[in-house]
């Protein structure tokens, strides 16, 4: 089959949305599928990184400042254009490319039921990859692989009747990275190692305050990893923080799973690292950085496995202080790593393959 993804990332999106369209594409492309990439070039794309996976990308024009009207969804702005203009161009590079596409996989916040039904007219079927279910959506798959006690609920009326839903966290697009460790047992050491990452563009800079928090402490038992994405605009502070306390800097990197897998726990954000974390048995101190987190943060809290500290506006460094150290005092971390691996296996992306062959 011909597939083709429509994702975009930058500064304001962050980088999460294309790297689990890179899991899946990875898999697809397993099976002798052909993937292509339709993103647009905004500051902080990844279009890059997608070709140098040695798969084609369609580059949609940068955008120049765009507004979106108020009666349109909350973001509707990441577009960079308006979505009229967003489908046209899309069409025009579908048309251009000389190629047959199967199916369409869209992972954008701003893409609802208007933009996907223009396109169900080039392109035959339709997979959305979403997670804040707040507009309708014109499509045969719907997959929302966050854990919501309502989950069931959550699509009721913004889907077709005969859309196949693929919701909760058996439906993980777990990279392989994390799959080869999910079966290594953790094992006790001399010291506690704790993990920093808040993603590719930490806009609201919770790493240094994470840092900052560390430093509180001054424990000589502590190893500390902060990761920084290659969208962070503060890499470089980071960078000189982490020199002056001899904490271990990581930018860009390819072995976050090694890093998630050692790590007694981490501090990081809501998200897709969520079930990438519980593949690999480690607990979490969670900060919402953005909305879209909040509800999965609030239901994850539920499992007993993380502590959600809150949005990152009243998140302090006093109170990463104190939530660390009641981690460290804690004997059950082994238990709670034992409960997230039962939570998450890592069969995520052969069912969501299987259901892509199901739809005729």
């Amino acid at each position: 089959m011909n597939i083709c993804f429509r994702v975009d990332s930058s500064t304001q999106i962050g980088t999460g949305h294309v790297m689990r369209c890179l899991t899946l594409a990875k898999e697809l492309k397993k099976y002798g599928h052909s993937i292509y990439f339709i993103c647009r070039l905004h500051n902080g794309h990844l279009c890059n990184l997608i070709s140098g996976e040695n798969f084609k990308v369609i580059k949609l024009n940068k955008p120049l400042i765009y507004k979106s009207s108020s009666n349109l969804s909350k973001h509707a702005s990441w577009l960079g254009v308006s979505p009229k203009q967003d489908i046209q161009e899309t069409i025009n590079m579908v048309d251009s490319s000389q190629v047959q596409f199967d199916w369409i996989i869209i992972d954008h916040y701003a893409i609802d039921r208007y933009w996907e039904t223009e396109i169900r007219k080039y392109i035959p079927r339709i997979m959305v990859i979403d997670d804040i279910a707040d507009r309708e959506h014109d499509c045969d798959i719907l997959l929302d692989q966050n854990y919501y006690q309502n989950a069931s609920m959550r699509y009721t009326n913004l889907v077709p009747a005969d859309c196949t839903l693929l919701l909760g966290p058996k439906y993980t697009l777990l990279r392989d990275e994390f799959i080869d460790l999910h079966n290594l047992p953790k094992y006790p050491k001399e010291y506690k190692s704790i993990l920093i990452f808040y993603g590719g563009s930490d806009p609201t800079n919770e790493t240094l305050k994470a840092i900052n928090a560390i430093q509180m402490i001054q424990s000589a038992t502590l190893k500390i990893h902060v990761v920084v994405g290659p969208s962070n605009p503060n890499k470089a502070l980071i960078k000189r923080q982490c020199e002056k306390s001899n904490y271990i800097f990581h930018f860009n990197i390819n072995y976050i799973a090694k890093l998630i897998y050692e790590a007694d726990f981490a501090i990081c954000a809501g998200g897709s690292i969520t079930w990438e974390r519980y593949c690999l048995g480690t607990p979490a101190l969670l900060t919402a950085i953005a909305d879209n987190q909040i509800p999965l943060c609030e239901n994850v809290k539920t499992l007993g496995i993380d502590q959600y500290l809150g949005v990152s506006e009243v998140v302090t460094e006093n109170h990463i202080k104190d939530e660390i150290l009641s981690f460290l005092k804690k004997n059950d971390l082994f238990d709670l790593s034992r409960k997230s691996k039962n939570f998450v296996d890592v069969n995520g992306k052969l069912r969501v393959l299987n259901t892509l062959y199901t739809i005729k």
